[in-house]
């Protein structure tokens, strides 16, 4: 076996713990917690509003050039910050799991908000890292790693979360030991992931007007924010109406105000890594027309997508331990065949062909949870699942899954691998290599907009109208996300065709 050989061993070894690591926390803030606070009795708009601790995602472009700027003494840039975000983590995830989200949820939703914070900061440090080990000729193996990684961590921070949860009776306990997985995560970074050289930073800035930069930026967020809210209070609103759409205005507003705020506080105060970097990508044709679609294109799916653990328990009556196997872990594995499938298609087809055609079947796949919703559980039969021991995980007896269910769950997963490759490769083709870290970070929080910030509104409109039809509004907003691909056309096509691997990071 040849050097070049064994480096490309364990720098894919590194790839596979890093997307290991950034993918495990997203369903516990995410899919895990919502089946925590549905059984544990917190009502279904109150589940929505909690969707509202991802905000993080959507903001990491705000803290990325730190990261890209500044680095932890000893361990080096990269894998100096990628221990101190696990280690934080594992921390958070533990302190969580000792709260109870019925008896004390305003304290539940701060870590859970702190948790989704440090696992946003972490997947800003992996792409860096993964864009700074891999030579050109590995990132295609090197991303494929890191989907299937990630997915595998997916599985069992959300589907066999479940099942443990309904095995132990016992969340807390689930928590626990995904902190203890995340803290051997960081014990691999420490001990086995491979330097890398220490490139040129984005600028050659002064470091402390960076971080004068910094605190100007979020002082403009917190003005925008208390601005807005004692504007509307003003106008005699209640932040804590009982209506549930007084309560969506205030936090939209506040967002709104907060983040223009902040991008004239960072400008005026010198924060240049983030204003050279927001610079180089908005000189681009077109650059706001592509943000715009970034958030449309997966405005559908967010929304059919933001509430399917409350509705498949609370709505449809399934047990914790189905919906893990049925959209958790047989789920999950069809994401990766449909991200595999789309990867063969996009080497047939141009960028703007295959996000047109998976964005149709994205909309098409939305249906599925309608028919659910109107037939209802039995609708198509069941299929038989034999008990089974997998260590980590096992069925003790013999169980049925809702024929329509795992057909749902199989279109809506394999259309949204699909989606989710051609997606990833657009995001790729928008980087400026210069600026690859903080450009990756500002494009993947306009993707995470309508994953997050749908969340609240899904909660109160199931509440009002019902469940099937919110499940055909949602395919009426998936429209404009395919309609504005049509409209992007020309430009899509000047992208050219970049390399695309047989999957995708969320």
């Amino acid at each position: 076996m040849t050097a070049h050989t064994l480096g490309r061993g364990w720098r894919l070894f590194a790839i596979l713990v890093l997307g290991f690591a950034s993918g495990l926390p997203l369903a516990l803030t995410g899919q895990a917690m919502q089946a925590w606070l549905t059984v544990d009795g917190v009502d279904i708009a109150t589940i929505g509003f909690f969707g509202l601790v991802g905000v993080p995602y959507t903001f990491k472009f705000l803290w990325a050039p730190l990261m890209d700027r500044f680095e932890p003494p000893l361990l080096g840039r990269r894998r100096g910050w990628l221990v101190v975000t696990q280690l934080a983590l594992a921390a958070l995830l533990w302190w969580m799991g000792s709260l109870s989200p019925s008896a004390a949820p305003e304290l539940f939703a701060i870590a859970a908000l702190l948790v989704a914070f440090l696992s946003a900061s972490q997947d800003v440090v992996v792409d860096a890292y993964r864009t700074d080990l891999l030579p050109e000729e590995e990132r295609g193996l090197g991303a494929s790693v890191h989907v299937f990684a990630y997915r595998l961590a997916m599985i069992t921070s959300g589907g066999i979360a479940l099942i443990w949860a309904g095995q132990w009776q016992s969340w807390p306990r689930v928590y626990h030991s995904m902190a203890a997985i995340m803290l051997g995560c960081a014990v691999l970074s420490l001990l086995t992931l491979p330097r890398v050289a220490s490139h040129l930073r984005a600028l050659d800035s002064d470091p402390a007007r960076e971080l004068r930069g910094f605190v100007a930026m979020l002082a403009g967020l917190a003005v925008g924010y208390l601005a807005a809210h004692h504007l509307l209070k003003l106008a005699g609103l209640d932040p804590d109406d009982p209506n549930r759409w007084i309560q969506l205005l205030f936090v939209l507003m506040e967002i709104a105000a907060a983040l223009p705020l902040a991008y004239l506080a960072a400008r005026r105060a010198g924060f240049e890594t983030l204003n050279r970097s927001l610079s180089s990508y908005f000189a681009q044709r077109g650059a706001a027309a592509f943000l715009a679609l970034i958030i449309l294109y997966k405005l559908g799916d967010a929304f059919a997508g933001s509430l399917t653990t409350p509705f498949l328990i609370k709505g449809m009556g399934f047990s914790q331990e189905e919906v893990g196997i049925a959209n958790k872990v047989i789920g999950l594995w069809l994401t990766i065949l449909g991200a595999f499938i789309g990867g063969l298609i996009m080497t047939r087809l141009a960028l703007y062909r295959s996000l047109l055609l998976f964005g149709v079947l994205q909309l098409v796949s939305n249906f599925g949870f309608y028919l659910l919703a109107e037939l209802g559980r039995g609708a198509w039969g069941a299929v038989d699942l034999p008990a089974f021991d997998w260590g980590i995980v096992a069925l003790d007896r013999p169980t049925q899954l809702d024929g329509l269910l795992l057909t749902v769950i199989a279109g809506e997963n394999i259309s949204g691998g699909m989606g989710t490759v051609a997606f990833i490769a657009l995001l790729m083709a928008l980087c400026n290599q210069r600026f690859t870290a903080t450009h990756y970070a500002l494009l993947s929080a306009f993707a995470a907009v309508g994953r997050i910030y749908v969340s609240p509104l899904s909660g109160v409109l199931s509440a009002s109208i019902g469940w099937p039809s919110f499940f055909l509004f949602s395919i009426v907003v998936a429209v404009p996300g395919v309609a504005m691909v049509w409209l992007q056309r020309d430009a899509l096509a000047a992208l050219g065709r970049p390399a695309v691997p047989a999957g995708a990071d969320d």
